[in-house]
C-alpha cells in the first residue's frame, strides 16, 4: 500500500551552505537522507514530497553546523493485500512483483492442495485441481509476514483463502459462489412458502375447530 505520512526530524546544516537558500537546502538534505530507507515505522519511503515545516536554527558547542527541526511529507510503501504478477517459480515457492519490491509465496501457501514444481512446464501444478501457476499469472494474495531489515523489506504472503489466487481461479470462486448463492436464495423461498402454507394450514385448521365447537353450543 502506497501512502503519505508526516514525518519529523533533525536536519543538519554544514557552514557552508549557510548562504544558500534554506528551504531549498533542508528539502535537498532530507530527500538525500531518507529517500530509498526502510524503517518499521514508514516502511519503504519512496520520495520526500515537500518541506512543510522549519523550527528556529540552533548551535551545538564544538560542531560548526547548524541544526533545524523540520516536518515533511513523504511517500512510502508498505503492503498489506497486494496484487502482483508471478516474475520467478521454484520448487519451494513462487515470487511475486509488487511494484518496488517482491514478496515470496512459499508452495505450502499457494492452496488447499500439493503443489509440485515442473521444470518443463516452468510452473507449480496442483496434484488434485490440476490447476497451474507460472511466470506471468496475475495474482492477488494476502500478506502474513514482514521483515525490515537495514537494505531491503522480505514479504511472505499467502493465497489458501476463497478469493484469492490467480485471477482465472478467482473468477472460478466467484462463479461458483454466485451459483451458491442462487441455490440457497431458492432453497430459502421454498423454505418459506413451506412454512407459509404450514401457517395457512394450521389457521384454517384452528378456525375450523372453533366453528364446531360453537356449532355444538
Amino acid at each position: 500500500m502506497y501512502y503519505l505520512a508526516e514525518v519529523r526530524d533533525t536536519i543538519r546544516v554544514i557552514p557552508k551552505r549557510f548562504g544558500e537558500n534554506l528551504d531549498e537546502v533542508v528539502l535537498e538534505i532530507c530527500r538525500e537522507t531518507f529517500e530509498g530507507t526502510i524503517s518499521k515505522e514508514l516502511g519503504l519511503t519512496i520520495v520526500v514530497v515537500d518541506l512543510l515545516e522549519i523550527g528556529p536554527g540552533r548551535l551545538v558547542p564544538g560542531d560548526g553546523a547548524a541544526f533545524y527541526d523540520v516536518k515533511f511529507s513523504t511517500l512510502n510503501y508498505l503492503p498489506e493485500f497486494i496484487i502482483g504478477d508471478v516474475v520467478e517459480v521454484t520448487d519451494f515457492g513462487v515470487f511475486l512483483r509488487l511494484g518496488c519490491v517482491d514478496a515470496l509465496c512459499h508452495v505450502s501457501q499457494v492452496a488447499d492442495d500439493f503443489y509440485s514444481y515442473s521444470s518443463k512446464q516452468g510452473a507449480l501444478i496442483g496434484r488434485e485441481s490440476g490447476k497451474t501457476i507460472s511466470v506471468g499469472d496475475r495474482v492477488r494474495a494476502r500478506i502474513i509476514a514482514v521483515t525490515i531489515g537495514k537494505s531491503q523489506i522480505r514479504i511472505g504472503v499467502t493465497m489458501r483463502q476463497a478469493g484469492l489466487g490467480v485471477e482465472s481461479w478467482i473468477e472460478e470462486w466467484k462463479k461458483g459462489s454466485t451459483a451458491k448463492d442462487k441455490t440457497k436464495k431458492a432453497d430459502d423461498k421454498e423454505t418459506k412458502t413451506k412454512d407459509t402454507k404450514a401457517k395457512d394450514t394450521k389457521a384454517k385448521t384452528t378456525a375450523k375447530k372453533k366453528t364446531t365447537t360453537k356449532e355444538k353450543k
